[in-house]
């Protein structure tokens, strides 16, 4: 009992040594936060594609993630919304759960579907970098773009209202293109003209590509825009004609007059937004750099500097599973049928030497992924400890050569696939949740299980295993 009792306090010790969560994006971040209720609103609801990440603040993959999504939102301002939802924030893990989300980071693109308020959710399996984020998404975006030539034009002009035409010597219709057309949707007709359609070309005295014309709805006069092409005032530009939709990815006129009247040529270039900037043209822009909108719902409480702090009360995870004898090891974790397990092989807590708090440490850390894993439902495979006193203990470092006691050592066995890893950093709560993560994802160097680690079928002993095993499926991200 004694040796339990003095493993229990240094975990207590090394869990409140573990620093604390901090707000893991900021308000000035360029993604924004959501919760289930701004997720229907700014999400589900919205005429735009959308990137979706679903986190956990002490996720080490997740923390990795952060700056080349953080990167990706700022590229797609105004091309589609980069948004997050905190998982381990207890308000949301029920949301989480309905979106099917079992492990960290979790990426889904949400695109708009038929009807309102019921998109078409799809798991981002691609590259965990700006450039793969971005331009998935911006292959994403739903195109309401008309390609016209010179036999279908007059047909598509037949319809009142006002509309916009692009004249390009490219054949792609451009992620911002397809982005002002969601902004004006229901509003402005889009359409885009090859400079190979002389007809059509020379209907609008147009000479020189990318040339955008706007034909409103109460004349017939084509409006050729002189602006840069670039986001902020081809939008202004636009919303001299008509309003952009509400759930616009930037807002039109400033000063929210109604627009002026327009002449015949749009006179000088329209003012760039000073708060935003598109990053390339029209005809091929991927990406623009917007002002960062932010929800609304959910704004950072004012807390006065001299308000008293309440006091952290931490609560212990439950412990480590311990498997005592070698049947119990065998049975669990090196039977011939056995998946992945993690064995921490710690030291006799007698030796009173820096590696029995090391152990501590690291069975603390194994204790706190557990819960974090158990509380949000998510597969995880089994953490055991296996004590110095277990005799299977020491033969199974003899064979992997490992340190012999009294050193901590950490590692992953999969008999059945015939492989081990070994843990090589500190027993931090964040360098062992990323080596883990590496596992689950099946990242990082295997070695070959010598042959005499695992028994015969016929020599596993009957007894009965009285520790729980959980199931060993990996959370595949």
């Amino acid at each position: 009992m004694a040796k339990s009792c003095l493993l229990v306090a240094a975990a207590a010790v090394a869990l409140t040594s573990l620093p604390a969560t901090s707000a893991f994006y900021t308000k000035s971040s360029p993604v924004l936060q959501l919760d289930g209720k701004g997720y229907d609103k700014l999400i589900a609801r919205s005429n735009y594609t959308s990137m979706v990440e679903f986190y956990a603040p002490w996720c080490g993959h997740c923390q990795s993630l952060k700056p080349a999504y953080e990167k990706a939102a700022k590229n797609l301002a105004g091309l589609a919304k980069v948004a997050a939802v905190n998982c381990d924030e207890e308000s949301n893990k029920a949301f989480c759960g309905t979106m099917g989300v079992q492990g960290f980071p979790t990426l889904k693109i949400i695109k708009p579907g038929k009807k309102p308020g019921k998109p078409i959710v799809e798991d981002y399996q691609g590259a965990r970098s700006a450039k793969g984020i971005v331009d998935a998404v911006t292959d994403k975006i739903t195109n309401h773009v008309k390609k016209v030539n010179d036999k279908d034009y007059q047909k598509w002009a037949q319809d009142l209202g006002a509309k916009a035409i692009l004249f390009t010597e490219k054949g792609t219709t451009s992620a911002l293109l397809k982005s002002l057309a969601i902004d004006f949707l229901g509003s402005i007709k889009f359409a885009q003209v090859r400079d190979t359609q002389s007809v059509t070309v020379s209907q609008f005295e147009v000479s020189s590509f990318p040339t955008l014309v706007v034909v409103s709805a109460d004349s017939s006069e084509p409006i050729t825009y002189d602006g840069e092409m670039k986001k902020a005032p081809m939008l202004e530009f636009l919303s001299k004609y008509a309003d952009p939709n509400p759930d616009a990815s930037s807002k039109g006129p400033k000063d929210g007059k109604p627009a002026k009247k327009f002449s015949k040529k749009a006179s000088g270039k329209a003012k760039e937004a000073s708060a935003s900037e598109a990053t390339k043209d029209a005809t091929g822009a991927t990406s623009v750099v917007l002002e960062d909108e932010q929800p609304s719902e959910s704004p950072d409480p004012q807390v006065s500097p001299d308000a008293p702090k309440p006091e952290k009360v931490v609560d212990l995870p439950p412990p480590v599973p311990e498997l005592p004898t070698g049947a119990l090891l065998q049975k669990a974790c090196l039977g011939s049928k056995t998946t992945t397990c993690i064995l921490a092989l710690v030291p006799h807590p007698e030796s009173m030497s820096p590696s029995v708090v090391a152990s501590a440490q690291a069975l603390a850390a194994l204790a706190e992924i557990a819960q974090n894993y158990a509380t949000r439902k998510a597969r995880l495979f089994p953490f055991y400890s296996v004590p110095a006193a277990n005799p299977s203990g020491e033969t199974l470092r003899i064979a992997l050569n490992l340190n012999a006691d009294p050193d901590v050592e950490i590692i992953a066995v999969n008999t059945r696939r015939g492989w081990w890893r070994r843990y090589m950093g500190k027993p931090s709560l964040q360098e062992i949740e990323n080596w883990i993560d590496t596992i689950r994802l099946g990242e990082g160097e295997k070695h070959k299980l010598p042959a005499d680690i695992v028994p015969k079928e016929e020599e596993v002993p009957e007894e009965p295993v009285q520790v729980p095993i959980k199931d060993p499926d990996h959370d595949e991200l």
